[in-house]
């Protein structure tokens, strides 16, 4: 981390709490306080506008949670280190500690959090996935784009398709590209979409119904979609999901 003061993002919705970590964070020196936020999503504002060389993330919070909100910010071009404030209980400590990751157990202490900030560092994707078991559903995807992070609300993706290394992510506007596996998303995210084909994850909520349609002589069902005009062929082996809805 360069430069001769260390720039912090604080993340909590709770008021108080923000205000006990900007008290302690004006006497600790050598560090500069430039944002808050009161949840995941507007901290990764924030971090993209004042590119902060330290994110104090709350672990739960509304809209997006703090361990979505350091996932996403290690896709920037200039990720900040992630310390955790957290109130979890002896168990989610143990999986911080065995995982070398920092984070603060309210009620925060100043040299814990001067110990802290003194040892920040970017988080290893191998640490990022043994916090999974501790996070919520995930509410967005996060597309870089040109050093930024765009995030995309799961509840506007229409479908997600494997494509060589990539999966690409349809909205009712636009296709974006994500390096995620399609089967890790069919893991989190099978409450809401559909393995409809080997290559392809549908929104449960996208689907407005199903036809069958001829292609060289072969009938074949296919998922109608909300708001765009593409259909998605339905694989045989997943017709028993269309038992229920449809006769064949």
């Amino acid at each position: 981390m360069s430069g001769s003061l260390l720039n912090v993002v604080i993340a909590d919705d709770e008021p108080p709490a923000r205000n006990r970590l900007r008290d302690l964070l004006a006497d600790i020196p050598g560090v500069a306080l430039v944002g808050e936020a009161r949840h995941g999503s507007e901290a990764l504002d924030l971090a993209q506008q004042l590119q902060p060389h330290v994110l104090l993330l709350d672990i739960r919070m509304p809209s997006m949670d703090g361990i979505e909100a350091a996932s996403h910010a290690q896709k920037l071009a200039q990720p900040p280190a992630i310390i955790f404030t957290t109130a979890f209980d002896g168990y989610a400590i143990q999986a911080f500690e065995m995982n070398a990751v920092d984070y603060l157990l309210k009620p925060i202490r100043q040299e814990r959090l001067a110990s802290a900030l003194h040892k920040a560092r970017v988080l290893l994707p191998a640490q990022l996935e043994a916090l999974r078991p501790l996070q919520r559903a995930r509410t967005h995807f996060s597309v870089s784009d040109h050093g930024r992070i765009l995030l995309i609300p799961v509840h506007e993706v229409i479908y997600l398709r494997a494509e060589l290394k990539y999966v690409t992510l349809r909205t009712r506007l636009q296709e974006y590209l994500i390096e995620e596996s399609l089967t890790s998303l069919e893991q989190e995210l099978g409450h809401l979409f559909l393995r409809l084909h080997r290559n392809c994850l549908v929104a449960q909520a996208s689907i407005r119904g199903y036809e069958k349609r001829n292609n060289n002589g072969e009938s074949r069902w296919h998922a109608i979609l909300k708001d765009v005009p593409e259909t998605v062929a339905v694989s045989r082996r997943q017709y028993h999901l269309l038992r229920k809805l449809v006769s064949h």
